[in-house]
Parts: C-alpha cells; sequence; structure tokens
C-alpha cells in the first residue's frame, strides 16, 4: 500500500457510516446471538481455537453476519480473503484460489474466503468452489439472507456447517443504540447527544432486529439535529421516528400500548366476539398501527384459533393481507374489517397447533426410520434394497383408501391430529373414523 492508498483508507474510516464503524473487533464485543456465540458454543470455542471449519451464515439484513465475519478476520492467522457475489465473478474466484494455493504451498498458511450474498452466485460459480472447499485449499465463510438450503449448492452445503442469526431482541437493539450515542471512540460521543429512553424504546420496538436500521437513524438523528439552549443535541421520539420513516403508534390516555391491544384484539378474534375484534382493529388503525402488521396477525388467528373448522379463514385472511397492501388506507379498513369479522365469527378449533407441535415433540424425543414399502422405489436397484415393496396405491380401492401403515415402526399407534367437533372439523372427524372402521 503506498501512501496515497493509505490516505484513501483512512478518509474512508473516518467517513464511514456509524454501523460500518462500530462493528465489533473482538467475540466478546457483539451482542446478541448467544444461541451460536455463548462461551459455551461451537462456533464460538471454534473461532477463539482458530479451527473454524466452511459454514454458512444465515438470516435477516442486520444481525450481524458480515460483523462475524470481520471478527473471525482479526481473530484468525489465516489468510483472509472477502468478495461480494453482487459484483465479483469466476475470474476474482480464480485470483483468490492461486493465492490461496500460493500462501498454503509457501508459507503452510490457509485461506478463508469470505462470500456475501452467496447466494447470489450461481450454481457454475458454486460448484467451482467445490473441489477447493472439499481438498482445504480455501475455508468457506458464506453469508446470505435467503434460506441456503434452497439457495446453495447441496455438495457445497454438505461440507458446511449452517449457522442460523436471530433477529436481534429489543434488549440488545437498546444497548447498540446506548452505544451509538454515547461512546466516544466507535460511537457518536463526540457530538454530546441525548437520547430519550421513550424514544429509544420506539426505536429498539420499530427496528425489528435490525441493527443496522436503528444505527442508521441514531446517525441520522444526530447530524441534522440543532444542539438546544444546553448545548446537547437531544433525540426525543418525535427526532428518531422521522429519521426511521415509522409513524408513532399513539394510543389513547387509558395507558394501553401497543402489546396490550393487539393482545385483546387476538384474543377477541379467538373468543368469537366480533364487535370487540373490529373495535381493538378500529382502536389500532386510529392509533397509526401499520396494516400490514395486522394483516399478519389475523392470518395467524386464522390458523392457529379456526384452523379446520372453517378452511376458509385462512383463505380469507391471506386473501385480505394481499388486498391491503395493494390498496393502502383508508380502503383497507373495510377489508381487514371483513377479515376480522369472519375469523371471529367462524368456528374455532386449535386441533393444527396440537398437532405439529406434538409431532415436533415425537420427532425430537425418538429416532425413527421410514417403512421400506413407503420409501423412494423409483430408481434402479430399490427393489433390491426392499424399497417400495408391498406399498399399496390408495386410488385402487374403494373409496381411495386402503388400511397400511404410514407411520414408523417406532411410533406406529401414535395420535397426533384430533378433530374437534365444531364446522367443517366434525366433517373430518367423522370421515376419519370411518375409514378407521373398515
Amino acid at each position: 500500500m503506498d501512501l496515497f492508498d493509505y490516505m484513501r483508507e483512512q478518509s474512508k474510516e473516518k467517513e464511514a457510516p456509524l454501523a460500518s464503524r462500530m462493528r465489533p473487533e473482538t467475540l466478546d464485543e457483539i451482542v446478541g446471538q448467544q444461541h451460536i456465540l455463548g462461551k459455551d458454543k461451537l462456533l464460538y470455542r471454534a473461532i477463539q481455537a482458530d479451527k473454524l471449519g466452511s459454514v454458512i451464515f444465515y438470516g435477516p439484513p442486520g444481525t450481524g453476519k458480515t460483523t462475524l465475519a470481520k471478527v473471525i478476520a482479526n481473530t484468525t492467522a489465516s489468510n483472509f480473503e472477502q468478495m461480494n457475489a453482487t459484483v465479483a465473478g469466476k475470474k476474482d474466484m480464480e485470483e483468490v484460489i492461486k493465492h490461496a494455493k500460493e500462501q498454503l504451498g509457501m508459507f503452510q498458511k490457509k485461506t478463508i474466503l469470505f462470500i456475501d450474498e452467496i447466494h447470489r452466485f450461481h450454481k457454475g460459480q458454486q460448484d467451482y468452489l467445490l473441489p477447493y472447499v472439499e481438498d482445504g485449499t480455501i475455508t468457506l465463510i458464506g453469508a446470505t439472507t435467503e434460506n441456503p438450503y434452497f439457495e446453495v449448492n447441496g455438495a457445497l452445503l454438505s461440507r458446511s456447517v449452517v449457522f442460523e442469526l436471530k433477529p436481534l431482541s429489543r434488549e440488545d437493539i437498546k444497548t447498540l443504540i446506548h452505544r451509538a450515542v454515547y461512546d466516544d471512540k466507535k460511537g457518536m460521543g463526540g457530538f454530546q447527544a441525548e437520547i430519550d429512553e421513550e424514544a429509544m424504546e420506539f426505536l429498539a420496538d420499530v427496528a425489528g432486529g435490525d441493527a443496522r436500521s436503528a444505527l442508521n437513524a441514531i446517525e441520522l438523528g444526530i447530524l441534522t439535529t440543532k444542539p438546544s439552549s444546553d448545548g446537547k443535541i437531544h433525540l426525543d421520539l418525535n427526532v428518531v421516528s422521522e429519521c426511521i420513516q415509522k409513524r408513532v403508534v399513539r394510543y389513547d390516555k387509558c395507558g394501553d400500548n401497543h402489546y396490550d391491544t393487539i393482545s385483546a384484539f387476538i384474543k377477541s378474534m379467538r373468543g368469537s366476539d366480533p364487535d370487540a375484534a373490529v373495535y381493538y382493529l378500529s382502536k389500532m388503525l386510529c392509533a397509526g398501527e401499520d396494516i400490514k402488521f395486522i394483516a399478519r396477525r389475523i392470518m395467524i388467528c386464522a390458523s392457529e384459533d379456526v384452523g379446520n373448522a372453517d378452511p376458509m379463514a385462512l383463505t380469507v385472511a391471506v386473501s385480505a393481507a394481499q388486498a391491503v397492501e395493494r390498496i393502502g388506507m383508508p380502503e383497507a379498513q373495510i377489508i381487514l374489517s371483513q377479515a376480522v369479522l369472519y375469523v371471529a365469527c367462524a368456528p374455532k378449533s386449535n386441533s393444527a397447533v396440537q398437532a405439529i407441535f406434538a409431532a415436533n415433540e415425537s420427532v425430537r424425543e425418538k429416532k425413527t426410520t421410514v417403512p421400506a414399502h413407503l420409501q423412494d422405489a423409483h430408481y434402479k436397484g430399490a427393489k433390491n434394497l426392499g424399497h417400495g415393496i408391498g406399498y399399496q396405491y390408495a386410488h385402487d380401492y374403494p373409496n381411495h383408501y386402503v388400511k397400511q401403515q404410514y407411520l414408523p415402526e417406532e411410533i406406529k399407534d401414535a395420535r397426533f391430529y384430533e378433530p374437534g367437533e365444531l364446522g367443517y372439523e366434525k366433517q373430518i372427524k367423522d370421515w376419519l373414523e370411518k375409514l378407521r372402521q373398515e
């Protein structure tokens, strides 16, 4: 690096956005993600010991995927290379591989290659990396906002460990906000700014687990707000709501807050009280609540509390959610009202919830094997393994039903779904009982 390159790097570092300047340099500086970065967790131990294998970091924006890669770069003795899949191509990868081979051959030094947005690489580009990951020429760190099990080459996945990063909690976001406002070294402490507790709570809430979003709002607020008579910059509710472009949801003076009102709304739909449900809908709309947020809660209630007692409830709720996004307010209130009233008046069942929870418990507790007659038989040699032999095709029998074992042998008598007595689910229950008697 010559003098001009050095000066450019120094200038870029000073002018970098707050979110970039505040990136942690060590594991202990990272906020959140304790499910994978707790001191007793595999990832933490592997980074500390500099024994990290190939990994994929998967999670929504602003949760720390790039931050983790930067921390690894700071702690590893390996050569660290970085590229972004949105702009990099095969030529860039060839250069990295060439350099990695030289480092390994001449200095016995390994290379870690960090690829941001790895899902943007097409299959051929991902395939190119495979042999070099397999023979240890490079250790791959991929970061993606998309589900890697759909977007990343299966062979590459099988040679990597996937770590899912979760949206940061409100407390995590508040910790980062406090650092941003008051830290003199990396934050904006030199500006003599203060943030109200109410403003901090609001910003931590609406950031939705995205640290970058919250930090960008803090930076914008401090840089665009004039100091008060006391010489300090005051970040209040109005300032931060404007900076993050979210309306402050204000409820009436009874003290009801966002969470109490949405809780009452859901419980009113579940309790089949259409009057209460539409009242709380109106209250949220008048307060400026996000219509997409309301629509999501209606969809969840339609499945969780109505379920198969009236399968149309979910269809109505989903249609309403799509409609309000296209139409917007004020007309969206009519669509939401229709969906709320339908869900509230529908017969109720939570059998779908109980079924999946019971199945989850069974999957966690017991190891099972798919019965041989149900295993895939569409390939050469399947019959030699006994796969598919004895399977009875349901459509060849009366009522398109034949009694045979579908559950694994280890849990063959398990019963997860217990249909209720209301609405369409009563018909489902009667039909299943009839089939089981045959």
